[in-house]
């Protein structure tokens, strides 16, 4: 019996312990000072938001003249928007504005996070944009966690498309791959439902990622695909979660999907088939 109640406690203060800490297993943001000053090849404006329970968003918007629309970025876990701006690149040199933001908690971005205020924060900001550009010269580009946050706004609003690179399931599916054994229905903090966001999106879906992806399995862009039809996989044969970049394949459908009129799967996987083999 001590031996029985010894377990039944070691896994209740696991359970614990994994609720009040989860955030250090999800997040690996970097923390900027206030006084850190951007630097960047392209021209850009910082922008700071207060929002209502005082929390603040700090973000970064690239402009660029007579631009086709504005690709707002939603970027993965890590680190800050002082490393992941440099992707700014792939959307300003196929005619773009460009806008991204840091978490709350990440780089100058400050105040209490939870998944609803990851919500509204990015709605928050979708608004913002929405001011300056009509709704169909928006594009939202989820990658890896942002993918559910993206597809969250997305299923609010109506842009012109929605672009999902290395997209989850849901994270709930993605966390439950690796944390089985926890009850995560009652412990789990962040649940990103991304499949039940999907089924109330109504602009362009587009969905691209690797065939190698150990992190995020390419499977679940397959489960997504398969079972919303408004959503269109593309698949880089041979790329892994944070090599997308590298593949020819990436930039060339990406330049269809911002360029062309709703491009069908079958074109797009002729461009992937025609493209030039990955950058080592």
């Amino acid at each position: 019996m001590t031996s029985i109640a010894l377990v039944i406690g070691s896994y209740g203060l696991i359970c614990v312990l994994f609720y009040f800490f989860q955030h250090y297993f999800f997040f690996r943001p970097e923390l900027l000072p206030q006084s850190f000053q951007y630097q960047y090849p392209f021209p850009f404006e910082e922008v700071k938001f207060t929002m209502e329970d005082g929390g603040t968003v700090n973000g970064v918007h690239f402009k660029m003249p007579n631009a086709l629309g504005v690709v707002f970025y939603l970027k993965g876990n890590s680190r800050s928007i002082k490393g992941w701006g440099k992707f700014a690149k792939d959307f300003l040199g196929k005619g773009y504005d460009f806008f991204m933001i840091d978490y709350r908690g990440f780089g100058k971005s400050r105040g209490k996070r939870s998944e609803s205020i990851l919500y509204s924060d990015a709605q928050h900001l979708y608004k913002w944009l929405a001011k300056q550009y009509p709704e169909n010269q928006i594009i939202l580009y989820g990658r890896s966690y942002g993918s559910g946050i993206a597809t969250r706004i997305a299923s609010w609003n109506n842009p012109r498309m929605l672009i999902l690179d290395s997209p989850y399931y849901s994270f709930w599916h993605l966390t439950r791959r690796y944390g089985f054994w926890l009850p995560l229905r009652w412990v789990l903090r962040y649940k990103i439902r991304t499949d039940q966001f999907m089924a109330k999106v109504e602009c362009p879906v587009y969905l691209i990622h690797g065939t190698r992806d150990r992190l995020i399995p390419y499977a679940m862009s397959v489960r997504l695909a398969k079972e919303f039809p408004r959503a269109v996989l593309v698949s880089i044969p041979g790329a892994k979660h944070n090599n997308l970049p590298a593949y020819s394949a990436y930039h060339d459908v990406l330049y269809a999907l911002l360029n062309d009129e709703q491009p069908d799967a079958s074109s797009l996987a002729a461009i992937v088939e025609q493209a030039e083999p990955a950058v080592s």
